[in-house]
């Protein structure tokens, strides 16, 4: 596991710190925003002069952004708010450009916000349920206005063509 060097001494060996990491975490250090964020095997660690606000976040934005952001987590979201509960292979078949392995790294950041649930059935073979929470279905207008915007574009592009 590489070792990155940092002029703060708090920061000076990042490899301790992986064990407390999850996706993303900000740290304050005096009057400078630290942000370690986890991408895959890769780490980016951004230093920021500004205040810190309790939250971390700049703008609602941000924070909605933090949660739902990337290209398929808006599309399992949809997905789950409009068809209800599914098993894994159900949104693999739905969603057909995404790996199995996209598919569970998106799913395990949704269920660790607290927008999925996933419930695991003691049976042989396996089986894993997807849902969303209370909290998660607090996104679905979110998800509906995108739809309708969406279907928009799409009649927008198909004029657009046609001519």
């Amino acid at each position: 596991m590489p070792i990155f060097i940092c002029p703060f001494p708090c920061l000076r060996v990042l490899r301790t710190m992986m064990t407390f990491l999850r996706r993303d975490r900000r740290i304050q250090h005096s009057n400078q925003q630290v942000r370690i964020l986890l991408l895959g095997t890769y780490m980016k660690v951004s230093v920021k002069d500004s205040e810190c606000t309790d939250t971390g976040f700049n703008c609602p934005v941000e924070a909605t952004l933090s949660v739902i952001g990337g290209k398929w987590k808006v599309v399992i979201l949809f997905h789950l708010s409009h068809s209800g509960t599914h098993r894994f292979a159900e949104l693999r078949r739905k969603i057909p450009g995404i790996s199995e392995r996209m598919l569970t790294q998106q799913l395990r950041e949704l269920e660790h916000d607290g927008i999925v649930h996933r419930e695991v059935y003691p049976e042989v073979p396996p089986k894993v349920e997807y849902s969303l929470t209370e909290y998660g279905e607090t996104l679905r207008p979110i998800t509906e206005i995108m739809c309708d915007w969406g279907k928009k574009h799409m009649k927008k592009i198909k004029l657009k063509s046609s001519k």
